[in-house]
C-alpha cells in the first residue's frame, strides 16, 4: 500500500463508473483517472456493448431528427464505425468469439431491437446521450453521467439505460443495477427541474436468439441515502492518496493495466 502524495488534485468531477472502479480496485481508478493510462488491453465485450450501443442511438437520433425510423443497415454501419475507434490490436476476446461472430450477433440483436415496441418510442425524445452534471453531495466534486434516452409520456419523464447481457435479468440483476438509474433521477430532477421522473433498464441479451426486455425501477429515497453516504467515504479515500491493488479473477481477467500493474512497487 502506498501513498500518493496529491491524488485528487485536479478532479473536478467524478462518476459513476469512476467511483464504481475504485471500490473495485483503487490502484485501476488511479492509472485511469490520475495518471491516465492507455489500456494495454480491451474486453471485446466493452467494445461490442459500446458498438450496440451506437446503433441505437443512431436509431434514436434519426427518430427525432426525421421522425422515420432507420434501417437495419444504417444500425450496423454505425457499430461498424464505434468497432473500428477501438485499436483492433488490443482487443482481448471471450472463449469462441471474434469480431465476425461478434458483428452477427450485433445485427440479431438489432433486429430484436427493431421488432420491440420499445424502438416506437411512445412520447416526445427530448435527450440522447445527454449529458447531465450537478453537486450530489456538498463538498464533494460535481457527480457527471450520460442518460442514454429521456423521452416525455405524458406528465412523466422516462429515463432509460441501454444495457447488453448475456441472459435476462432476474429481479435481483435489476435491484443491483439500480443504483446508476436512482443516482440519474437524482441529477435529472435537479438539472431540469421537479418534473415526474419513471426509470427502467432496456436490457437486449446476447443470446443465440437475442430478446429486449424493460425493467422498471422504482425510486428509493433511503437507497439513495445509502449511495451518498458510500460515494462520501469512497471521496474520503481518493483524498487519502492511499491507493492498492485489489487482485482477483474477477477484476484481473480484463483488466487493461495488468503490466503495470505487474511493475507496480509501492
Amino acid at each position: 500500500m502506498t501513498t500518493i502524495t496529491n491524488t485528487h488534485s485536479g478532479i473536478d468531477h467524478l462518476s459513476y463508473s469512476a467511483v464504481s472502479t475504485f471500490q473495485r480496485c483503487p490502484l485501476k481508478w488511479h492509472f485511469r483517472y490520475v495518471d491516465k493510462l492507455p489500456d494495454e488491453s480491451i474486453g471485446s465485450a466493452l467494445a461490442f456493448g459500446s458498438a450496440i450501443h451506437a446503433g441505437l442511438e443512431c436509431h434514436f437520433r434519426q427518430l427525432l431528427e426525421s421522425g422515420t425510423r432507420a434501417e437495419l443497415a444504417d444500425l450496423i454501419l454505425a457499430y461498424d464505425d464505434c468497432w473500428q475507434s477501438y485499436d483492433t490490436e488490443l482487443l482481448k476476446y471471450g472463449r469462441g468469439e471474434d469480431a465476425e461472430s461478434l458483428r452477427e450477433l450485433g445485427e440479431k440483436m438489432f433486429i430484436a431491437f427493431q421488432e420491440h415496441d420499445f424502438s416506437s418510442t411512445d412520447g416526445t425524445i427530448v435527450g440522447i446521450e445527454e449529458p447531465l452534471r450537478a453537486e450530489f453531495i456538498p463538498g464533494m466534486p460535481d457527480l457527471v453521467a450520460r442518460v442514454d434516452l429521456a423521452v416525455q409520456t405524458g406528465d412523466e419523464l422516462v429515463v432509460t439505460d441501454f444495457k447488453t447481457s448475456r441472459s435476462r435479468w432476474n429481479p435481483g440483476q435489476v435491484a443491483f443495477q439500480a443504483e446508476q438509474l436512482l443516482l440519474y433521477s437524482d441529477l435529472a430532477g435537479k438539472v431540469l427541474g421537479d418534473r415526474k421522473i419513471r426509470l427502467q433498464f432496456a436490457v437486449i441479451t446476447k443470446a443465440k436468439t437475442p430478446v429486449l426486455e424493460l425493467h422498471e425501477v422504482e425510486l428509493d429515497e433511503a437507497r439513495l441515502d445509502r449511495t451518498r453516504a458510500v460515494f462520501s467515504q469512497v471521496w474520503d479515500a481518493i483524498q487519502s492518496g492511499i491507493v492498492y491493488p485489489a487482485p482477483s479473477q474477477m477484476n484481473c481477467w480484463g483488466c487493461g493495466y495488468k503490466k503495470a500493474c505487474q511493475q507496480w512497487q509501492g
